[in-house]
């Protein structure tokens, strides 16, 4: 079993965009489906559907993709790790990347991206950035 399931699932999603592949399958968890939420709203990923066969559950993933077949996904990378927990108070959530890019924020809301973090005036901890 796999010990930080959203560094997995970062990962899965960093190599399957490299190899310009169009879908790529994740270990079902609710953190990483509220995470491919977030990605989904931005346009990081096409969609996302859970998948149950033989009583496990896992995530097939559709990746975008721009009209010239380059990755959408430029970098994505874990921020907050299980040795070490990052939180961002609201005034260093405020733009990532120029407005580019999120970072993906666990709040007392939910998952969100760092935008809605800002003007719902919540931190959190920092799960994982992309842009």
């Amino acid at each position: 079993m796999v010990n930080d399931i959203i560094a997995d699932s970062l990962t899965r999603l960093r190599n399957a965009s490299m190899r310009r592949l169009e879908s790529t399958t994740l270990y079902y968890a609710k953190i990483v489906v509220s995470i491919l939420e977030v990605f989904k709203s931005k346009g990081f990923i096409k969609e996302y559907s859970v998948k149950d066969e033989n009583g496990k559950q896992s995530i097939l993933v559709q990746l975008a993709y721009d009209e010239r077949g380059k990755s959408v996904i430029n970098e994505i990378k874990r921020i907050s790790k299980p040795g070490r927990r990052v939180y961002k108070g609201r005034s260093e959530l405020k733009r990532f990347k120029n407005g580019y890019g999120i970072i993906v924020v666990s709040t007392s809301r939910g998952v969100i991206a760092n935008e809605e973090a800002y003007k719902a005036n919540v931190g959190g901890e920092a799960l994982c950035s992309i842009w």
